[in-house]
Parts: C-alpha cells; sequence; structure tokens
C-alpha cells in the first residue's frame, strides 16, 4: 500500500527513537479498537482438517525464534543463546544476509554446534522485497544463495511483510512471515490461527522453485504464523511493563493445542537490566516468560526448532492439498 512505500522510502532517513516514537503513538490509539481481535483472535483455535497432534502426544508446540535487525542485535545473541541455553531452550536466529552487519560464519556454526538453527530474514531489510515482482525476483535468486551457503531452510520476510505466492521462488522448507493476529504490523492481515498450514505452489504458474532439505517436493512450503506478540510491540510500542500478556496468549494456546511460537529481537533486549533507552526493554521480562513455560508446562510442550515443525507437518500431511487453505484477513 501506498503509505508503506511512503514509510519504507522514508525510513532510511529517521532515526530509530523517532520511528519507535512515531509508531507508539499510531498502536496506543489502536489498541482499544482492536480489543476484540487481539491479542487473541477467536476462531483461530480451530484444528485444521486432518490436524494428528504433537508428537509424542504433547499437548501443544512450543517455537522459540529471534530476529536480529542490527549490529547492536547481532553482539548480543551468544548472551541470548547462553541464556537459553541454562533454561534448557534452543531456538532459531534469523539474520539479514545483506543488512548493515556482517553475519559471522563463525557465530552461524556455533548456532548451529549447541543445537539451534540459523534462518535467512530478508535480504537487506529495507521494505523493498515485495515491490515488484520483478526486483523480487533478482532478490530470491540471492536468497537462495544464503539458504544454501547457511545450510537454512527458513525464511522470514522484514516487517512481516510478504507475499506468500511468490515465496515458492525460495528454496524453503518453511516460511515465518505471518501471524495468527497483530493490526499493529504494516500489513495487519492475520492469517487467523495457532497452527501450522500449509502452502501449495500455484497450478499452471511458471514459477523456477528449488527443491527444499525439509519439504523435498516443489509441491509448496509449511507456514508457521507467529502466535505470541511480538517483544517489540509489547514493550516498546504498548509499553508493557509484565509479561501478562505473553502468559494470557501462552495459556490461551494451550488450552487449544496450538503452536505457541514467539519472535523477539536481541537488538531490544537490554542485557544488563538497567538499561534507560526507550528502544530497548529489559531481557529479564524474555527469561520471565521462559522460567514461565519449563515450570507451568513441564513435560507438557514439544520444544522445537522451526525446521522440526516443519518436517512434523510435512510427514503427517502427505497429501497438503486436503488441508485448510487459510486466507488473510484484516481487522478493519
Amino acid at each position: 500500500m501506498l503509505r508503506n512505500r511512503i514509510y519504507f522510502g522514508l525510513k532510511p532517513f529517521v532515526p530509530l527513537k523517532l520511528r519507535i516514537a512515531i509508531r507508539r503513538g499510531f498502536a496506543l490509539r489502536l489498541r482499544e479498537r482492536v480489543r476484540d481481535i487481539w491479542p487473541i483472535m477467536p476462531g483461530s483455535e480451530r484444528v485444521p482438517d486432518g490436524w494428528p497432534g504433537w508428537p509424542d502426544g504433547k499437548k501443544f508446540a512450543l517455537v522459540l525464534t529471534h530476529d536480529v535487525e542490527r549490529q547492536a542485535g547481532l553482539d548480543k545473541c551468544r548472551a541470548l543463546l547462553r541464556l537459553e541455553q541454562e533454561l534448557g531452550f534452543r531456538s532459531s536466529f534469523n539474520f539479514v544476509p545483506e543488512g548493515s552487519y556482517k553475519v559471522p560464519a563463525q557465530l552461524r556454526e556455533e548456532l548451529v554446534r549447541n543445537g539451534f538453527e540459523v534462518g535467512v530474514h530478508d535480504l537487506k531489510h529495507d521494505g523493498r522485497l515485495y515491490r515488484s515482482r520483478r526486483e523480487f525476483r533478482q532478490r530470491a535468486a540471492r536468497i537462495n544463495r544464503y539458504l544454501a551457503e547457511w545450510g537454512a531452510v527458513g525464511f522470514r520476510s522484514a516487517f512481516m511483510l510478504r507475499k506468500l505466492d511468490w515465496l515458492h521462488e525460495l528454496g524453503i522448507g518453511y516460511d515465518a512471515s505471518t501471524f495468527d493476529t497483530d493490526p499493529f504490523e504494516p500489513q495487519p492481515e492475520g492469517c487467523q490461527t495457532i497452527f501450522p498450514f500449509w502452502v501449495p505452489r500455484p497450478t499452471g504458474g511458471s514459477i523456477n522453485h528449488q527443491r527444499s532439505t525439509v519439504n523435498s517436493s516443489s509441491r509448496g512450503y509449511i507456514e508457521l504464523p507467529y502466535t505470541l506478540p511480538q517483544d517489540f510491540t509489547l514493550f516498546l510500542l504498548l509499553c508493557e511493563k509484565t509479561t501478562d500478556i505473553w502468559r494470557r496468549k501462552l495459556d490461551w494456546i494451550a488450552e487449544h493445542g496450538g503452536m505457541a511460537l514467539i519472535d523477539t529481537h536481541p537488538d531490544y533486549m537490554a542485557l544488563d537490566g538497567s538499561s534507560q533507552k526507550t528502544e530497548e526493554y529489559p531481557i529479564e521480562l524474555y527469561k520471565e516468560l521462559l522460567d514461565y513455560i519449563r515450570l507451568r508446562y513441564s513435560g507438557e510442550y514439544w520444544p522445537a526448532l522451526p525446521r522440526q515443525v516443519a518436517a512434523h507437518c510435512s510427514r503427517v500431511w502427505p497429501n497438503p492439498r486436503t488441508t485448510r487453505r487459510i486466507r488473510l484477513s484484516s481487522f478493519a
């Protein structure tokens, strides 16, 4: 939409603090209007047709993901890795291949060696990935090279912008650029489900699709929507001071057997707990959520990497065309 084109065109020239302040103003005004669909969208708990459940009869799935947007986030990755290791968790770190920082091969290898996952987060994180089909194809070729080089099977667009049919040009097993409900995003249409779903390849097209190492056919890919609010939204835009919304939504997802997938950003985590920066929040809030999960739901959830969820769904849906198609819907 035109608003997004203007915003992303001006974004490089606007300081981060001012960008956050502008988005915060919009979010705080919008919050009351969307209280009936956020953080919980009624109906999104509907179980997909043919859904067999999670491995080993677990009650729900837990998937932790992180988007690393800037050098500040990259510098905090190892501290975040250690925190999750100490608490018994593993997660996926999504890096921007051609952004404002260089992605060290040593860090990627360290993550994988310790049981974590590495994913590709857009190409440049500039909001231009979907401006035209021609530009997308040019960027998709480079994204595919990074997917292969990094051994990655997952992708997430910057700012949760998306054209799901275009993503068949990527050699991916899953995409994670959607959400069940999040009216605060630039492209606010949600998929209205707390479960993974299949995105079939359009029939009759001429898409040059590379085969994924997770989903070895070219029939399509698994979509993994995030279902817990982003940390950026809760703590920087809506100025929440507690994890109440996270915990309430998690309990609801667990009750309905869904996928609790969270997207957090090391860029905005204050590691020392004493930061007064308006673009940071205490990492203790994230730790509090992890503590709540491991103590409240010990033994009840499947702690999975995104690639494991995609592989599970590809196995349990042998004929994905029989699964429910998802229509993205706006709050308006």
